[in-house]
């Protein structure tokens, strides 16, 4: 019986969705099953999958739906998945060769769970290199504000979720004509229950591709503002510090002006502090706006 679904959202992806296959194959512990979410892809990654199934070395569920965006992707994976756990690996992302075993040998030597939303692992670059840092020694759990605020945690990590979780608190918000999701708004919802426990073992390569999201987020940023506010709101409650709610009230402001939302300051749960962040939010959204490059550009070209 599996206990984790490996999940993967696509569109057109065709060209690239064999090195996620390929490195499925290698693991070190079979019983997971794969769940490709395409979102309307017109390649001709139908075939392809339709191909892998017919090879039948591991457990793969198709899902086709009409092109609605990473938001409904997420939100039909999770609606799909029946094991206990769950983790997201992108199409142009591949696991390492033990990462099932990682996994599910760290979960299963956890003895109590019941204040656990899951477990959160490294994502490496293609040299072995961490993105961003690991895990403080001698801490064994922490919530996902914690990491970012206390534990100064950065990169992107890859995070292994309990599936009854995070189905108590699906949708996720889809706000019409925006199409990217912030993958931690749940992780918020979730965190004055539950917290991560910490893995610092790499459990994901992940190829940074012109076309991906997290090369984009300059672009995700203007495309989807109402979705970034709705984030932002929610950070800023779960911030441990005033400084961080400042922070993430000047990110609020700057999503609402580029939405042309008049009632974020009505809308705002730190109505006081909203209103000292908007002159830092308008110059945010005015860099935001005019800008075609992204940090992690910079950050990337100089790997």
């Amino acid at each position: 019986m599996e206990k984790l679904t490996v999940f993967t959202p696509t569109f057109n992806r065709a060209f690239i969705l064999e090195k996620v296959y390929q490195s499925l194959l290698k693991q070190t512990r079979k019983d997971f099953k794969w769940l490709i979410v395409d979102d309307g892809s017109k390649d001709n990654t139908s075939d392809l999958v339709q191909r892998w199934k017919e090879e039948n070395k591991i457990a793969i569920n198709y899902i086709w739906q009409e092109n609605k965006g990473m938001v409904a992707a997420h939100n039909t994976a999770h609606y799909n998945i029946d094991t206990e756990l769950n983790v997201c690996i992108d199409s142009d992302d591949f696991m390492t060769d033990n990462a099932v075993e990682a996994i599910l040998k760290h979960w299963e030597s956890i003895g109590n769970k019941e204040n656990l939303m899951g477990l959160v692992g490294l994502d490496v670059y293609k040299n072995g290199k961490v993105i961003g840092n690991e895990f403080p020694v001698g801490v064994q759990e922490s919530t996902f504000s914690e990491l970012l605020y206390i534990h100064k945690i950065k990169g992107d990590k890859k995070y292994v979720l309990r599936s009854d979780l995070v189905k108590s608190k699906l949708p996720y918000p889809r706000i019409e004509n925006e199409k990217f999701p912030a993958p931690s708004y749940i992780y918020l919802l979730l965190e004055d229950r539950y917290k991560f426990s910490l893995l610092n073992t790499a459990l994901c390569v992940v190829e940074y591709l012109p076309d991906g999201n997290s090369m984009n987020k300059i672009k995700q940023y203007k495309n989807n503002p109402k979705s970034y506010a709705i984030y932002r709101i929610a950070k800023m409650k779960k911030a441990l510090s005033y400084k961080e709610t400042f922070k993430e009230a000047i990110h609020y402001v700057s999503s609402s002006i580029i939405a042309k939302n008049r009632n974020f300051i009505r809308e705002s749960p730190f109505k006081l502090t909203t209103v000292l962040a908007i002159p830092f939010g308008w110059l945010l959204s005015l860099y935001i706006l005019n800008t075609k490059t992204t940090q992690i550009n910079k950050k990337l070209n100089k790997k």
